[in-house]
């Protein structure tokens, strides 16, 4: 995709919305301040990136456990990728879960 050299964005679109899904601003979040949502999407997308560092270690987990013919660290590895990614998702997801909790209480 080519840039617009005047704007910096890329054509057709924003960089928000490449990030929604981390810029929880409606539901319960709509009512705190910028400056909360800021810190919020920054935990976020922190937790995120740790998560996938997470899965990537176990990925390395499981190709060290099948090149020395290690169960264990072959297991270990499956459960740290399954679950960083089943995390991974659930954080991703959470401005979701909490806006269909906030209208269920409403």
């Amino acid at each position: 995709m080519a840039k617009d050299p005047d704007s910096g964005k890329a054509p057709g679109g924003t960089v928000d919305g490449l990030v929604k899904g981390l810029a929880p601003d409606w539901g319960p979040f709509a009512q705190v301040g910028s400056t909360a949502r800021t810190v919020i999407q920054a935990i976020m997308a922190a937790v995120i990136l740790v998560l996938l560092g997470r899965a990537l270690l176990g990925v390395v987990h499981l190709r060290v456990g099948n090149s020395q013919h290690d169960t264990v660290q072959v297991k270990q590895g499956q459960k740290e990728l399954a679950g960083s990614l089943v995390a991974a998702f659930i954080v991703a997801s959470i401005g979701t879960l909490f806006t269909i909790v906030y209208g269920m209480g409403i």
